[in-house]
């Protein structure tokens, strides 16, 4: 059964343009993602899908595949399914482009939980910190089960209390690593549009919910520093540097 990594990364973002080939520490940053999923599982079963030919050119010249998709597609989701198609694998495990701090132990834990649960999307989850606000609309708030499947997920805090004494002594949020197989990801691209809830909170996550998907979450250490704008890269640096050390 071959796992293979698809990283998708988006030259046009709106907040940040060309945000993938952003310099850390001397170094693309869609590199350093490709880099850190290659240690998971191998140079050979990492792929960059990406609309624009300038990320492809730099993911190449550093030995790495690259897979070319539309301008057009809706979500990260949409690009993997259109690059998924390109390649033969029986697992996709989708690894944010803007982490470069992402651990390959994470990457492994959520691809071993797909191949016990082929049937099921897999979706990684952490605790919102001390140092978190469970209310930023930043922080997709999990909710599941007691054996950790999915019901819903939210920008806002959940779940909810009447009486401050029921009130959550912590909260699950959502680690951006996924896991498909290549009729979820065609099933999620072919529903064509974003579905009624994946409209309003901005998670595509829950577009498979309202297909009807079973969603599995795996627990994984705290979501790693993302670049989302260019106030970003410096805190990330010092991040990169303060883990190259420890």
């Amino acid at each position: 059964m071959r796992s293979v990594v698809l990283i998708p990364a988006r030259y046009g973002s709106s907040r940040y343009p060309g945000k993938p080939l952003v310099n850390l520490l001397g170094k693309p940053m869609v590199l350093w993602v490709a880099e850190l999923s290659a240690k998971a599982v191998g140079k050979e079963n990492v792929y960059v899908a990406t609309e624009d030919q300038r990320i492809a050119d730099v993911v190449v010249s550093a030995g790495f595949q690259a897979v070319m998709t539309t301008d057009d597609a809706l979500t990260g989701t949409d690009r993997l399914a259109q690059a998924a198609e390109h390649i033969d694998a029986d697992v996709f495990i989708n690894v944010q482009g803007d982490e470069p701090l992402v651990d390959p132990i994470d990457i492994l834990k959520v691809r071993d939980a797909k191949v016990a649960n082929m049937g099921d999307v897999i979706n990684g989850f952490s605790w919102v910190s001390d140092e978190e606000d469970p209310h930023s609309v930043n922080i997709p708030k999990v909710i599941s089960t007691e054996d950790n499947i999915l019901v819903y997920m939210s920008r806002v805090a959940l779940p909810g209390y009447k009486d401050q004494k029921c009130a959550p002594s912590r909260y699950k949020k959502q680690v951006c690593i996924y896991a498909f197989t290549l009729e979820e990801l065609r099933s999620f691209r072919t529903f064509g549009r974003k579905s009624t809830l994946e409209h309003s909170e901005d998670i595509e996550i829950l577009r498979f919910l309202e297909m009807g998907k079973t969603i599995r979450l795996i627990e994984t250490k705290p979501g790693s520093l993302a670049v989302d704008i260019p106030d970003d890269v410096a805190k990330v640096e010092v991040a990169m540097c303060k883990a190259v050390t420890v």
